[in-house]
């Protein structure tokens, strides 16, 4: 069970490091659109629009903080990529299918251990509450032990 434990710690991480991964992406295309100028990229296609100056960085900064963002995207994908390594192999189906059918057997085993646990109880409670009876019946009379053994 502590296995499976492991197991799911890293499932969950793997899920924790791809939403973080999600967000730097988002993070990324928003700063990337945001923060850019318009550029002409062919001669057919006219620039229509400027942005102020003090709304876009400038080259060197925007292409600095491209790199930096690009890098974070990697370092998280291989963080991602050794976690995705790390999980086990999946468990070949009929090996489950006899784990399954073991743990089904170890339930039975326990339901009628609780069944049979529940009728000496409720055994046990009526053996009490007769004698109890007989008790309080018999308060001033013998009371006849032999019929409660």
């Amino acid at each position: 069970m502590l296995k499976e434990l492991s197991h799911m710690d890293r499932i969950t991480q793997l899920q924790d490091e791809i939403q973080r991964l999600l967000t730097i992406m988002s993070s990324t295309i928003a700063y990337l659109t945001a923060r850019s100028t318009f550029l002409q990229v062919s001669e057919q296609i006219p620039i229509t629009k400027t942005r102020n100056p003090d709304k876009y960085d400038p080259p060197e900064l925007f292409e600095a903080n491209k790199n930096e963002l690009v890098q974070d995207l990697i370092v998280k994908a291989k963080q991602i990529e050794y976690l995705i390594q790390s999980l086990p192999v999946p468990e070949p189906e009929q090996q489950q299918a006899n784990r399954l059918q073991a743990l089904e057997q170890q339930m039975q085993d326990a339901n009628e251990e609780y069944i049979q646990a529940v009728d000496r109880a409720k055994n046990l409670h009526r053996k009490i509450s007769e004698f109890l009876r007989t008790m309080l019946d018999n308060a001033d009379g013998p009371i006849e032990h032999a019929s409660l053994i």
